[in-house]
């Protein structure tokens, strides 16, 4: 299938993501916001899962883990009343989301192409893949995620009294506000800057086998993971901003740090062992995630 059918397909997909999610929302009113959410969130989850299957290719899930922030904060900002301090955090997701599609969409190849992990995901598990596609790829993912947005709920709940009483004083927690949106636009442009320079590398077509040690990936094996770690981090400084006497939605970042700290470094140095001899040398000397001096 040629690249542009496959866009035509993946747009056909999140409009129809967007309109189960809507139809859920609306025949929910009588349910708890988050839970209305929730399950609107996990609506469009099956969705994404029935083109999946039905194209055979698990990838047309990727785009969604940028996608539905985007759909779900907009509607907390419109139930909200469009309230203007809280467009910051609107700002920053759309930011982040919007780069990261679009990164996602001009390098890929169409549905000619599966993610790699999910190719490994298929040879190991066989006739079960579906179902390890269901629950690890698609559903996994979807609940890690709007557990990191709970944060933003924070931000959008009816139940918000910072301006009426709060640990905080309101010029400190406006501060925060600024600080979130710092802390998430950094991230952002972490991540567009590591992409543009792994892109670039690739681009000059290197020598097979070499590695990329120059610009962030100098300082860190994986600096585009790392924006994304702190991309999440600033949501939950939003939420802390309104509600700060609520700790337990740090679960949301906390969830986010520990899947690429146990999960996707470890398997991306793994699969790049295997094709880069000098890697584990490398990993010696450059961070995991956090871009640090070097060592040695």
């Amino acid at each position: 299938m040629s690249k542009s059918r496959s866009v035509a397909w993946v747009v056909v997909a999140y409009i129809l993501v967007a309109a189960a999610g809507v139809g859920v929302l609306l025949a929910t009113t009588e349910q708890h916001p988050l839970l209305r959410m929730l399950l609107a969130d996990l609506a469009g989850t099956a969705v994404i899962f029935g083109f999946s299957r039905a194209l055979n290719n698990s990838s047309m899930y990727d785009p969604y883990w940028s996608v539905a922030p985007i759909y779900i904060v907009g509607w907390w900002w419109m139930e909200a009343g469009l309230p203007a301090r809280e467009a910051l955090l609107m700002l920053a997701v759309c930011a982040w989301g919007g780069r990261l599609t679009w990164n996602f969409m001009r390098g890929w190849p169409g549905l000619v192409h599966e993610d790699w992990r999910y190719v490994d995901f298929r040879e190991k598990t066989g006739r079960a893949y579906w179902l390890v596609s269901l629950t690890g790829i698609h559903l996994f993912p979807t609940l890690l995620v709007f557990a990191a947005l709970l944060p933003a709920w924070q931000v959008f709940s009816p139940d918000v009294t910072i301006r009426e009483s709060s640990v905080l004083t309101p010029p400190l927690s406006y501060g925060l506000d600024v600080l979130a949106l710092l802390v998430c636009l950094s991230a952002v442009a972490i991540q567009g800057i590591a992409d543009n320079q792994l892109r670039a590398h690739r681009a000059s077509k290197p020598p097979k086998g070499s590695i990329l040690d120059s610009g962030l990936w100098r300082y860190s094996r994986h600096p585009n993971y790392f924006g994304e770690v702190l991309f999440w981090w600033g949501i939950w400084l939003f939420g802390l901003a309104y509600q700060p006497y609520i700790l337990w939605p740090i679960v949301g970042p906390l969830g986010i740090t520990a899947l690429f700290v146990f999960a996707s470094v470890p398997m991306t140095d793994k699969k790049t062992l295997q094709s880069r001899p000098h890697y584990a040398e490398h990993m010696k000397k450059v961070s995991g995630l956090i871009p640090l001096p070097r060592r040695g």
